[in-house]
């Protein structure tokens, strides 16, 4: 109960008090999401990311988002069927199924989570990337799930980061693999340390001031453009907001006490209305910045982003599946692993051998073909 008291210090600052019911309740889901993660990683990495990809790349990332996707459906039904946090989606009506770059302000460390809401309803929730910090990496387990998952990993500097991420981007242009890339030009979540430095450094250049949001980098989004343009769709513009400015944390959503709703403004420009030199681009972005920081004004003194949309709720009949089904696997391998042949346990050792290894130097397996050809390549150079 001590955990409790101190978890709950801050309870006057929460939509709901840290009651006993939602603490427990909060240890169990925090206990199946990363048990069922793990089982899911260790025991499907190998086939989808070592196995298929010897065959095709393709086949494999299909593998992952159907596997994947499944596991992660179960985040937006916590956020919505068991927290009853209420999503709330406004400006333009989103098609399904599109190959989009998604920019969005960054508030806090779950916004990225929350993007998963919108990705569900559009069919996209398995192939759904981001641009993310490279620290991230080292999580156990969400660390490896991160690598499987294709996410491009970046230590926040130019210099070491233009190779890597032009390089993870070329994997990404066959226009026939689904995908929603996601990435934060503010590079850094909002504070009033980073707006108060943001602000100082677009007063010494000449930029406008921004108040509810960070002066974006351009580079970043400019090399998705260079390098994925012509395989995309759209570029989908999201502005997030918390009512009463409830950020919550990671703990907030676990334990159901914050946030009480989540608020995603959408505006899609299709590709051919983003400018194309690098200078236009970061003009451009900034642009679209300083109509988040005014929509964020007049969100605060309205209580709402214009334009509602009505999106489907999540159906109450799939979430009681999804979640019979993970875990049903989940206590499946569990069993073999524990009471079951020794091989079950020698096959979960060299998974996790294998994708901290891969995590560490963050390496894909690529086709055979793949391996042939720079074969092939390498006798060629030398007989010359």
């Amino acid at each position: 109960m001590d955990n409790l008291r101190a978890l709950n210090s801050d309870s006057r600052l929460k939509h709901r008090p840290l009651n006993t019911f939602r603490f427990l309740r909060g240890l169990i889901c925090l206990v199946v999401f990363l048990s069922t993660a793990f089982i899911c990683v260790v025991y499907l990495a190998p086939l989808s990311v070592v196995v298929l990809p010897l065959v095709s790349k393709r086949i494999s990332r299909k593998a992952v988002s159907f596997f994947f996707g499944i596991w992660l459906s179960m985040w937006p039904y916590l956020f919505e069927k068991i927290n009853k946090t209420k999503i709330v989606f406004s400006g333009d009506s989103i098609p399904m199924n599109e190959r989009v770059l998604v920019i969005a302000n960054h508030r806090n460390e779950v916004d990225w989570m929350f993007l998963w809401d919108l990705a569900l309803r559009k069919g996209r929730i398995g192939c759904i990337k981001y641009i993310m910090k490279r620290s991230l990496l080292k999580l156990p387990v969400l660390g490896w799930a991160l690598h499987i998952l294709e996410f491009i990993p970046v230590q926040r500097k130019w210099q070491m980061d233009e190779q890597i991420l032009y390089h993870k981007l070329s994997t990404f242009e066959d226009p026939t693999d689904p995908l929603w890339l996601a990435l934060f030009p503010e590079g850094t979540s909002y504070t009033e340390e980073s707006s108060e430095a943001s602000q100082k450094f677009a007063a010494k250049v000449g930029l406008p001031i921004l108040t509810n949001v960070l002066l974006p980098k351009s580079k970043g989004f400019n090399a998705c453009l260079l390098a994925l343009r012509d395989s995309m769709d759209a570029v989908y513009d999201v502005t997030m907001w918390y009512k009463n400015h409830q950020c919550p944390s990671f703990m907030d959503i676990v334990f159901g006490v914050d946030p009480s709703e989540v608020h995603l403004h959408v505006r899609r420009i299709p590709m051919e209305e983003i400018p194309v030199s690098e200078t236009e681009v970061s003009s451009w972005l900034v642009d679209t910045f300083q109509k988040k920081d005014q929509l964020l004004s007049d969100f605060n003194v309205q209580g709402h982003f214009p334009n509602q949309v009505e999106e489907k709720e999540l159906s109450t009949f799939k979430c009681l599946f999804i979640f019979t089904v993970v875990l049903s696997f989940t206590a499946m391998f569990v069993y073999l692993t524990l009471f079951s042949l020794i091989w079950f346990k020698l096959y979960v050792v060299l998974s996790c051998a294998y994708l901290a290894i891969a995590t560490r130097y963050n390496f894909q397996m690529m086709p055979l073909t793949y391996y042939v050809k720079a074969l092939y390549s390498s006798i060629t150079n030398k007989a010359e």
